[in-house]
């Protein structure tokens, strides 16, 4: 008889441990989305710093001055 409720027994811990591993999964994978979402955030502020520096630039060179010389006053030197 005691052949009968070893499985039983074995298959109770089997499924607490799959059911951890899906909780670490999910987890796992929210962490990752929320990583992705901060990094897609602070992209947005590098893209409009870009834009700036590049009408900068353009206005300066509309200036008369040479490529080299719109970036130093861009870049504030």
């Amino acid at each position: 008889m005691s052949d009968g409720n070893t499985p039983n027994q074995s298959c109770g811990g089997k499924k607490k441990a799959m059911l951890a591993y899906g909780v670490i999964q999910i987890s796992a994978t929210v962490v990752s989305a929320i990583a992705l979402a901060a990094i897609a955030l602070t992209l947005c502020p590098i893209e409009q710093q870009s834009k700036a520096f590049n009408y900068c630039v353009a206005e300066i060179i509309s200036q008369g001055e040479t490529n080299s010389q719109a970036v130093r006053h861009c870049n504030g030197w």
